[in-house]
Order: structure tokens, then sequence, then C-alpha cells
């Protein structure tokens, strides 16, 4: 009796131990699996290269943003054009981004990323031959509405494709590469811009669009836009291209396959649509990260920082160029490889704070000035000002909200949502541009404390509403905001 008692307890032990030493190895494997280490790893070239072409559009993007202000002076005097000739030149890139942003996410949803990206080339192509050809005010006008135009598809598509083509691991951190190319672009336009003609620096525009159009030939469509349209065989072709031949991506293509059915059943969207209760949420995430993106004031302090620095006291070529190339490039790098890491929120919160620290620096040497106080100190203050505000910019509300706003919208209402915050984002852009000199010439100290003051208010949005996203599937951040 005692020996069946004993190997009773003995069974009764192995009973309960098999299913803890099951769960104790499946959780070792699901670790295994958020590090990578299966022993068939994805092969992850295809999304490195499929990045790296996606991202020339970005590069192409800052090639036109950058290239007005290395050739006014050129420009003006070979065609002769007055100031007001060429500040419509200059403003037309942002009507021509607006259009683009209306277009671009039915554009996106009707022929694809792929198509997107090519016929967004194809509009900066035109648009830099047309530039490079001019002889007058009109053509040049036409040309940059065009380039614009390239610009509004670009900063909706290549963020919404690099987010759907990549792993949940590495998705925060290509996606920022996007910023990280804009910056780029526009540094590169704005340092050969003194070096060469301003015919031939259009013609270098073409070489980013060049690169991109090739690389497409080579790099899949997004598996998700593929399995929205039902195309089932070039969906699990696309995906395995993407994450290699030995990768398992079978629960991958269930997941993508089961949330595009899901959302099948969902009657389709137009603009107007996007209101419903059901959407709100991600629709306000989306939309208010822009306005507060926009409307911080980055546009009229990036294009009138020469002005700024020289209206403080301080040398405007020497505090450009500290901004060119210690601000910008490198911070938002390391922005691309914090964000996997530390998160979205924790950025955009630092961010935000940094940018209120920067505007009320700047701010507070305008007040010194205007009050003849402390006059040496007043323009070393308004550099680091300057300095802090554009590297808070550069490190996270820069690139952040462009992530999250790919990562949050269902696939059902990503064209109609993506083409209004990309709208709000341009007009908020024309907007800050278009108000600063006024602002400025009302009250210098007012304009500054006045975007400290919608920075502060973004802190307590990025708090109470945006949702972290890091580490997440794009159906699991959406089901869950959709949930909420």
């Amino acid at each position: 009796m005692k020996e069946d008692i004993q190997q009773s307890e003995n069974r009764l032990q192995e009973e309960i131990r098999a299913p803890l030493i099951t769960q104790t190895y499946k959780r070792a494997t699901e670790e295994q699996a958020e590090n990578g280490c299966y022993e068939k790893k994805q092969n992850r070239c295809m999304v490195y290269l499929s990045t790296f072409v996606a991202v020339c559009g970005s590069f192409a993007f800052g090639s036109c943003a950058g290239y007005s202000s290395p050739t006014q002076s050129a420009i003006r005097e070979d065609l002769n054009l007055s100031i007001a000739e060429f500040s419509l030149f200059g403003s037309i890139l942002t009507f021509g981004a607006m259009i683009g942003a209306i277009t671009s996410g039915p554009i996106a949803d009707y022929i694809g990323r792929k198509g997107a990206m090519r016929m967004s080339s194809a509009f900066c192509v035109a648009g830099w031959f047309a530039i490079y050809f001019a002889q007058g005010a009109l053509s040049l006008d036409i040309g940059r509405l065009a380039t614009g135009y390239g610009m509004g598809v670009f900063s909706y598509v290549v963020p919404v494709f690099i987010a759907e083509i990549a792993p949940r691991d590495l998705r925060g951190a290509l996606t920022t590469i996007n910023q990280l190319m804009i910056c780029c672009g526009v540094s590169v336009a704005f340092i050969i811009g003194t070096m060469l003609t301003w015919r031939t620096l259009a013609l270098t525009g073409l070489i980013p669009c060049a690169i991109l159009l090739f690389g497409l030939f080579i790099i899949p469509e997004s598996p998700r836009w593929l399995a929205k349209i039902g195309h089932q065989k070039e969906f699990e072709l696309a995906l395995r291209r993407l994450r290699g031949k030995d990768a398992d991506i079978s629960e991958e293509a269930a997941e993508i396959q089961d949330y595009i059915e899901t959302l099948e059943k969902l009657p389709k969207v137009n603009l107007f649509d996007l209101f419903q209760r059901r959407y709100l949420s991600s629709l306000i995430v989306g939309v208010g990260l822009m306005v507060f993106q926009q409307f911080g004031g980055i546009n009229g302090i990036c294009f009138y920082t020469g002005s700024i620095f020289e209206s403080s006291g301080f040398p405007s070529d020497v505090g450009t160029i500290i901004y060119a190339i210690i601000q910008d490039v490198p911070i938002t790098a390391l922005g691309a490889v914090l964000i996997d890491r530390a998160g979205r929120k924790p950025l955009l919160l630092v961010s935000a704070t940094g940018l209120v620290i920067g505007c009320i620096l700047t701010g507070t040497s305008f007040y010194l000035k205007g009050h003849e106080i402390a006059v040496k100190g007043g323009p070393i203050l308004a550099v680091t000002g300057i300095l802090v505000y554009i590297g808070s910019f550069s490190i996270g509300m820069g690139a952040v909200p462009w992530v999250v706003m790919s990562e949050i919208y269902p696939i059902n209402i990503k064209g109609a949502a993506g083409s209004l915050a990309t709208l709000v984002n341009w007009f908020g852009a024309w907007a800050c541009s278009y108000t600063f000199n006024f602002l400025m010439t009302w009250n210098s100290f007012g304009t500054f404390i006045l975007y400290a003051a919608v920075n502060a208010l973004s802190i307590l949005f990025v708090i109470k509403i945006v949702p972290e996203t890091k580490g997440r599937t794009l159906e699991q951040i959406q089901a869950s905001i959709n949930a909420s």
C-alpha cells in the first residue's frame, strides 16, 4: 500500500510538472522569438533594401525643401525676378504638397504603395526638368508645384510602406529613417548649393528619384496592401521575400489575414466617415500629433533661423552652420536608435519638454535685448535656445508623429485618414511659416512664449491621449485603439 501511495504521488507530481515544463519551454521559446534567436532566423536583407529604396523618396523630399535657400540670389539675378515672384516660387511648394497630401491616401490604396512612389517620383522628375529649363517665373512655379506635389505624396506613402513591411522590433527605427533622410536631403542641398549653379543643383534632385524608380523593380509590394486587395498568392510571396525563405511566416500571415477579413466586414469609408465613433480615437491621435508638431513653431523657426540669430545679435552664418552640422542629422539618427528601445511616448515627452525650454530661452533673450539687460549674454542665450529647440524637435517630435501615424490607422481607413493627417501637417507648415514674421513684428518675446505654450499642451496630449506602440504588431495596435 505504501508503494502504491508513493507511485500515485509520483505520478501526480509528474502530471503537475509536465504542464509547468511545457509552459516554461513555451515561455523560453517566446523569449527566443522576441530576441530573434530561432534556429531559422529571419533574413532581413530584403527589409533593409526595401527601406533604403523607399527612403530615397524621403531624400528627394529633402532636396525639394532645401533647394530654394541657397539659390535665391542666383535665380533672382539670372531670371530678373522680383522678391514677390521668388516668394511665390518658394511658397508654392507647400501648396503642391497640400494637394499631394489630399490625394496620397486614395492613390496609395488604389495603385499600391509602390505605384504611389513611382507616380510621386515622376512628378518630381518632371518638376526638376521644368526648373532646369526655366526661362521665366511661370516655368519655375510649375516645376516647383510639381515637386511639391511629389513631396506631399512621399510624406505619406514612405512611412506607411516602411511600417507595413518592417518586423515589429525594427518598425520604429526603420520608419524614423524617413525623417533622417529628409534632414540629409535638406543639408546636402544647402551645402552643394553653395558650390553649384542653380540649374545644376536642380539636376542633382533627379538622382534620388532615379535610384527609387530603379529600386522599385527589385523590392516587393507591401504584403498588407496585397492582402487587402485579395491577391493571396502575391501576398504570401511578398511576405516570404521580406522575412527570408527559411523563416516561418505562418503565424504572421494568419494574423494579417484574420485582421483583413475582419476589416472587410466593415463598410468602405470616405473622409466624412472618419469621424465615426469607432475611428475617433485613432483619428484624434494622428491628427493631434500633426497639429502639435507644426503649430509648435518648427517651420517658422527653421525657415528664418538666420534672421533669428541676426535679430538677437548673433552672427547668422555661424549660427546656421552650427545648427546644420551639429543639431539636425546626428540627433535625428540618435532618435532612430532610441525609438524601439525607449519607446514612442518617452521620446515625444522628452522632445516636447526640450521644445518648451528652447522657446523660453530664445524668448528670454529677446526680452533681455528689448529691455537692454545683459546685452552680451542675450545672443548666446538665443543661439542656445534655438539649438535646444531644433535638437529636441529632431530627436522626437520631428519623426515620431509620422511613425505613430503609420501604425495606428486600420488599413480600411489608412488612405483617407493618412491623407487628412498629412493635409493638416502641410497646412500647419504653411500657416506657421506664413505668420512667423508677422508675429515677430508684433512681439518677439511673445512669439516664443506662444510657441512654448503650444508645446506645453503637447506634453499633456501625449500623456493623456497617445498610446505606446513599441513592440506590438500593427494589428494589435489598431485593435487596442479601436477597443478603447
